[in-house]
């Protein structure tokens, strides 16, 4: 395991957080966890997308470090009435209990940092593909 792919949490941290996020090559990385709070690096190849989901009892923060995507927020799975085109150095805010998704429309990996607020993911989460993430039974679907 290199150091990339390890959970730091729940113990200090420093990173170049842009770096860390531009290196990444799996679909999410859990970078760090802790009590209330969760950052994780994500790559979203070409055409690919996050998917529709909600988080009923935490906010989200996304950051683009690289590409170009399209965000979707909203009440509900079919209502999603924020849309928005995203690319490098934006922030996307995700209140709890928003359905969302973010879409990979370029032609290169969608390179984003997310941190959750309280954490989502088990400790230590690494999902090398959108598949893999899918079918881990420690998601919400």
């Amino acid at each position: 395991m290199t150091d990339l792919l390890k959970d730091h949490g729940p113990n200090p941290y420093v990173l170049d957080i842009e770096k860390a996020t531009l290196d990444n090559e799996n679909f999410r990385d859990t970078l760090w966890t802790g009590k209330f709070l969760q950052m994780t690096v994500m790559s979203i190849p070409a055409g690919g997308e996050i998917g529709a989901e909600v988080h009923e009892d935490h906010d989200q923060f996304l950051r683009v470090e690289a590409g170009k995507g399209h965000v979707m927020i909203g009440d509900d799975e079919n209502n999603l009435d924020v849309d928005q085109v995203v690319e490098d150095d934006w922030a996307i805010f995700v209140p709890a209990g928003k359905w969302h998704n973010v879409v990979n429309e370029g032609d290169e990996p969608l390179k984003v940092y997310s941190i959750y607020a309280a954490p989502d993911h088990k400790p230590g989460t690494v999902h090398k593909t959108k598949e893999d993430a899918d079918n881990d039974p420690n998601e919400q679907h």
